[in-house]
């Protein structure tokens, strides 16, 4: 380079080294070893770095080395800006190459369209819902409004007051709630938002039973027959689980109980749990036979919905509309209802447990509460019983379906003869047998219900005898299932009405 020229650079960087000297800046400063927020130097800088996918920023002042540090170009990784007025970097930006200037503060306009346009599409879809909620409750309820302020009523003692309103909408509204399969059957029951309207709708009657897990009473509702069944506070799993089943599982059908509502209230500082069903006036299977002689055609009827209710609750049902499999684990007389036609329905799911071939899992809850133990199984008074194998809670229930099958026949009349009614084993054990007392008969001794002779002189009722000896069997694997047992009595069924047609 010749030496006029690099005298001539020389003199420009000392003339601009003596431009910064001659003022000293305030300037913004963030660095770690500023102790105040400004520092003073020559040129304010703002510097921004990107390492590991986190972005540092920094704002300070050179006092030296201005020329290489501000003109470093900026990159993806590092770049800096300099200027040099009073504190002019307190407002100065910088962005790397690629980053997005979002990082600044949005304007007025931009941070409104922010919050608006998220909370616009929220509202829209949530009216698109209700539309579609209402939709659907227009179509299964077409003489009815949820809204109607005459639904609004309070349950009540009798005394306490009583039912408010007579609209006869609301009145056909009630009719379609307890008859239509697609709400009330035994199925979901209505929606979680009506069913603590509906618990407030309904005037107590009268108690149509007492047991160790609460009181059943018979309740009013817009005219209409409930079954109300309030569960003690130990018994609380109990209510929980027939809630939590009826709720998510597709039960309808007309041999289990048809569930309605399900609440949790509060009376007289006490918790109550309720669970609001069908109505039926003949009462449990038990009550029924203790009072009721039965001819051969209706043993047979009490006998066939019986299975068929249980092989609805054995056999999972696949589909959106489906449901899983379901064992019973406490069927006996007291779980059975009567309905005006003298089929029965099974109740209380409070022990039942579910299985889902798909997924295979097993829930069997969380219900400290063991079935009644004159009907448990050998296998489950030995724990032998698999608790890991869905199988093995069906086995169980068609154990206790035979028992059933016993207290009906016994109750049946042949030649003019019929028994008094008595519970299973009542020849064996006491009144109130314990574990160990049903143990020993069923287990050790190996016992099994005496089945009359008279039942041998009536074709009907000599196949009933048969299929109650193949659900006692001590092994499990070698009792019947229900489907078989449903399918046999179908055949028993169509062999009693064709002599009937032919007439």
């Amino acid at each position: 380079m010749p030496c006029g020229a690099g005298g001539r650079v020389v003199r420009a960087l000392m003339s601009l080294s003596l431009s910064f000297a001659a003022e000293e800046l305030l300037c913004a400063c963030d660095v770690p070893h500023c102790s105040q927020p400004n520092c003073t130097g020559k040129v304010c800088f703002v510097s921004k770095r990107k390492e590991e996918g986190t972005i540092t920023q920094h704002r300070g002042c050179f006092s030296q080395n201005i020329l290489e540090h501000c003109q470093t170009p900026v990159t993806e990784q590092y770049g800096m800006r300099c200027c040099k007025s009073r504190m002019c970097n307190a407002e100065l930006e910088i962005f790397l190459q690629g980053e997005d200037a979002l990082g600044k503060t949005p304007s007025l306009p931009n941070l409104l369209l922010m919050i608006f346009v998220p909370l616009l599409a929220l509202l829209v879809l949530v009216a698109l819902t209700a539309l579609f909620c209402w939709k659907v409750a227009q179509h299964r309820h077409k003489h009815s409004d949820f809204g109607d302020t005459d639904l609004m009523l309070k349950a009540s003692m009798v005394g306490d007051s009583t039912l408010e309103g007579h609209d006869p909408m609301a009145t056909l509204f009630a009719q379609d709630l307890l008859n239509d399969d697609c709400t009330t059957g035994s199925g979901s029951g209505l929606p979680f938002l009506v069913q603590r309207t509906v618990a407030r709708q309904i005037t107590l009657m009268e108690c149509v039973g007492k047991g160790r897990y609460g009181e059943v009473w018979r309740g009013v509702w817009h005219g209409e027959s409930v079954a109300l069944k309030f569960f003690s506070s130990r018994d609380e799993q109990s209510w929980f689980r027939e809630t939590e089943i009826y709720n998510t599982v597709l039960l309808r059908h007309d041999n289990i109980l048809g569930f309605i509502a399900s609440d949790m209230t509060s009376r007289n500082s006490s918790t109550q749990l309720w669970l609001i069903t069908h109505y039926h006036e003949n009462g449990s299977l038990y009550d029924y036979l203790q009072r009721t002689a039965l001819d051969v055609e209706t043993c047979l009827g009490l006998a066939s919905s019986i299975i068929c209710g249980l092989v609805h609750l054995h056999v999972e049902i696949f589909g959106t509309q489906g449901k899983p499999a379901i064992a019973h684990r406490d069927l006996k007389s007291r779980n059975i209802l009567v309905k005006s036609n003298r089929q029965c329905c099974i109740a209380d799911l409070g022990l039942a447990v579910m299985h889902s071939q798909g997924s295979d899992y097993l829930d069997i809850g969380n219900n400290p509460r063991v079935g009644t133990k004159r009907y448990m199984a050998p296998e489950v008074l030995s724990e032998q019983i698999r608790t890991d194998c869905f199988e093995s809670y069906k086995k169980t229930d068609i154990w206790a379906y035979g028992l059933v099958l016993w207290e009906i026949t016994r109750r049946t009349v042949v030649n003019g003869i019929v028994e008094e009614y008595r519970p299973p084993f009542f020849d064996a054990v006491p009144s109130d047998p314990s574990f160990e007392d049903m143990k020993k008969v069923v287990c050790v001794d190996q016992q099994t219900p005496v089945i009359p002779n008279r039942l041998f002189s009536d074709s009907v009722l000599s196949a009933l005898a048969k299929i109650m000896k193949e659900c006692w069997y001590q092994s499990p694997s070698a009792r019947l299932t229900a489907l078989r047992i449903k399918k046999t009595l179908k055949k028993l069924n169509n062999s009693v009405e064709k002599p009937k047609a032919e007439q």
